[in-house]
């Protein structure tokens, strides 16, 4: 049996914090199967809705001792980020526990993670680290998974699901409409542009996993 955690975590020195905050409308994500290594503070991060700003916020930002731009489209940059000794993460502990970072993204306060454990013990014991830390360490869902596995069957990213569910209990879906994209970004706390973003993969992602045949 396996674990699955989705936690909230929040303090002013975790990676890219300061970025997050300086930038609402942007989605960052760590790129997990990237070869990091949380020895020397490198890490790969895609950046969504970025305009000219963010390079300019990512050398203001203290928890970014070095950047690199690997690649730019139209819609997403990715980046190779170093951060100084003092940037506060979470990854190092969470791979000592046995367990995986699956995912992680921006949210309006900092970080949404998906983690997997063997049980709850590890669990306990990385909020324990947590809280010795300052680090806010909110659990918002968690369940059992009988597969060593990654990813859900619809292939959604967990803001993308949030988005989704969220956008649907409030009526975005209904006709005629009975939200619009302020209401479910401000019941969420983020931008229009960044939850409109999240709705729009989540469902193209959606029509790929469950309707696209090969």
């Amino acid at each position: 049996m396996n674990l699955i955690a989705v936690v909230d975590i929040a303090h002013p020195d975790l990676a890219l914090t300061p970025t997050i905050h300086a930038c609402s409308d942007v989605t960052i994500q760590v790129v997990p199967q990237s070869a990091t290594d949380s020895k020397t503070g490198m890490f790969f991060f895609t950046v969504e809705n970025a305009d000219e700003t963010l390079e300019t916020v990512l050398d203001e930002d203290h928890t970014v001792a070095e950047w690199e731009l690997v690649t730019d489209s139209d819609t997403t940059r990715a980046y190779r980020i170093r951060h100084p000794e003092e940037t506060k993460l979470i990854s190092p502990k969470t791979s000592e526990l046995s367990g995986l970072m699956r995912e992680a993204t921006s949210n309006a306060r900092g970080w949404t993670v998906r983690l997997q454990f063997p049980d709850r013990a590890a669990l306990a014991t990385l909020s324990d680290y947590c809280e010795a830390r300052d680090i806010s360490f909110d659990l918002t869902q968690m369940f059992r998974q009988d597969e060593w596995t990654g990813s859900e069957p619809t292939g959604l990213t967990e803001p993308q699901r949030v988005a989704l569910v969220t956008a649907y209990e409030r009526g975005y879906f209904e006709e005629p409409r009975e939200a619009h994209l302020s209401d479910i970004a401000q019941s969420l706390g983020l931008s229009p542009t960044a939850i409109g973003g999240r709705i729009r993969r989540g469902t193209a992602k959606l029509i790929e996993t469950a309707l696209i045949r090969d």
